[in-house]
């Protein structure tokens, strides 16, 4: 038996979480029964998008089950196998996050190559948020040459690759952050205007202000005011890709939309929400794009560490408190 730790979903949170909604349990795990692998996690993922899971409403994905395992990406290396597609050593990625170890049948474990890129990349730059990064500005917002680009939460893992992407392409990007840490972070990586949301009293103004002809694409992490601003800012015939509103995320009662939605009309914008899964047969062009955009030097990344599995509640709360300045991951072994 092989002894490993998991963090479960103790309680369901009202309004933030707080770590009584969470519990470390300690498991033994058999070896890996026939189609099997036995898998011990290197690195872990936490997301906004798990937020909702913790939630007992109908979704894009099932809620978490009370008493079970949380679920998210990982990253994890092969320890004992009863197929022959993997080995020992194989290293493989899953959403069987948040444990140490666990037993699989094969077909929930994909075979990673790290193609020369850390491991860990492979849960951000490299990944899921990679892959909502460049979907959803490619695709769903449909970037254009000499668009002018809004990105809200610029400083994250997809706000950061979708403000460098933009760049690649020769775009104008405007990107907003909590904090002059992540403000310098933007400026590093050649965003054109950077506006610390935390500091502006007045966020249609400051947006205003960098970008006095209005914008054309607006890449949504936040909502709320942002999207207000935005709303503001756009020109006629913008695109707006909604990919998370991570100001409600924690709201016990909803907030009033924006009383500027009529906007919506008389600029006839266009505002579509999207799903990183559907567009996944942009997998290949991605990865292709990225190998050679980090390559010539266009593409960097920045993460946020934790590490342990006791600490994986900590990193996970940390989102909704502006901690993490690129990819928050937890590290496990």
């Amino acid at each position: 038996m092989t002894a490993a730790r998991e963090i479960r979903l103790k309680s369901r949170p009202k309004g933030l979480p707080t770590h009584d909604n969470f519990e470390l349990v300690s498991v033994d795990l058999p070896p890996p029964g026939p189609g099997q692998a036995q898998v011990r996690n290197l690195w872990m993922t936490v997301d906004p998008y798990m937020r909702g899971r913790m939630n007992d409403v109908k979704s894009y994905v099932p809620p978490f089950a009370l008493g079970e395992a949380l679920q998210g990406g990982a990253v994890g290396e092969v320890v004992e196998s009863n197929d022959p597609s993997l080995k020992p050593g194989d290293l493989v990625q899953s959403m069987l996050g948040w444990r140490e170890a666990f037993n699989a049948p094969v077909g929930a474990l994909q075979k990673l190559d790290p193609q020369g890129l850390p491991v860990q990349a492979f849960l951000g730059v490299a990944g899921m948020p990679g892959l909502t990064a460049y979907a959803g500005l490619l695709r769903v917002a449909s970037l254009k040459d000499d668009d002018v680009v809004f990105v809200s939460g610029a400083a994250g893992a997809v706000g950061s690759l979708v403000c460098q992407i933009a760049k690649a392409k020769g775009n104008t990007v405007i990107g907003s952050a909590g904090g002059p840490e992540k403000v310098a972070f933007l400026k590093s990586i050649g965003v054109d205007h950077a506006i610390d949301y935390k500091a502006e009293p007045d966020l249609t103004a400051a947006l205003a202000r960098v970008a006095p002809q209005g914008i054309d694409v607006y890449f949504d992490n936040v909502g709320g005011d942002h999207l207000e601003a935005a709303l503001n800012a756009a020109r006629p015939f913008a695109r707006f890709a909604e990919c998370g509103m991570i100001s409600m995320y924690n709201a016990k009662e909803l907030p009033p939309g924006p009383p500027n939605l009529a906007l919506i009309v008389g600029k006839q914008i266009r505002i579509q929400g999207f799903i990183v899964s559907t567009h996944a047969d942009l997998q290949g062009d991605f990865q292709r794009d990225l190998v050679g955009w980090i390559r010539d030097g266009k593409v960097t990344w920045k993460e946020t560490v934790f590490e342990g599995i006791e600490r994986a509640p900590d990193a996970f709360l940390g989102l909704f408190t502006g901690e993490n300045l690129g990819k928050m991951l937890v590290k496990l072994a």
